[in-house]
């Protein structure tokens, strides 16, 4: 899941963004508003966290201009005002919450995520499913044949890249640039090692093994 950071402070950007990554979702981030509002128009974000004081073009006319083009981006606006009117401010600019400055990670993370539940009410938009193999976006939980499979953040995310292409032979590189976000060596092992990884956990008890190889191509996931 891709989330978009617009934050000028390069001190408070790299513990958010170092934050998100660490708990498994994917990170872009724009250090002023003209850039966040180009990338929230052009790239597809599940949720995006903006600040309200940035160079260029402030938070609240970056929220407005994304609710003038009919975006429907989730927006939690972070501000170093406490104030009722200022939230006020902030939520009838656009925003969908307010977070005020200084935070403790714990309380944005668990933002975000009563955030996308609201934002995703249907199951399908939360969960990816491949037979009997289920992800969970949002409470990143995974089960298979009702049992409970425990992934860690890289692992978790290679999954939901194949869940999301899955019937379709994906290669390495796509999945170096699609994890890493990166250029990366595509003669590196490490695609291999987070694939055989993935398989001890999702495919390895199970009599069906979902994760194909498919020689000189990459991978595919296929319910059976």
């Amino acid at each position: 899941m891709r989330i978009l950071v617009v934050e000028d402070d390069k001190k408070i950007a790299t513990f958010i963004v170092k934050g998100l990554v660490q708990t498994g979702y994917t990170v872009d981030h724009a250090p002023d508003g003209e850039l966040g509002l180009r990338m929230a128009t052009s790239e597809p974000y599940a949720a995006a966290v903006v600040d309200i004081m940035l160079p260029k073009l402030d938070g609240l006319a970056l929220v407005a201009k994304l609710r003038q083009g009919k975006i429907a981006l989730p927006v939690i606006i972070l501000s170093a005002k406490r104030s009722v009117s200022e939230r006020v401010k902030g939520l009838e600019a656009g925003g969908d919450d307010y977070l005020a400055k200084p935070f403790a990670f714990s309380e944005l993370l668990a933002r975000l995520h009563a955030l996308l539940r609201r934002t995703n009410e249907a199951a399908e938009a939360t969960r990816l499913t491949a037979a009997e193999l289920t992800l969970d976006l949002v409470t990143r939980e995974v089960t298979r044949s009702g049992r409970a499979i425990t992934l860690q953040a890289r692992e978790f995310k290679l999954l939901e890249y194949l869940l999301r292409q899955q019937g379709k032979p994906v290669s390495k590189v796509m999945i170096l640039e699609n994890l890493w976000g990166y250029d990366f060596d595509p003669q590196t092992n490490v695609v291999d090692v987070l694939v055989c990884r993935l398989r001890d956990k999702v495919d390895k008890p199970f009599e069906v093994q979902m994760i194909q190889t498919i020689r000189g191509v990459g991978y595919v996931l296929k319910p059976s």
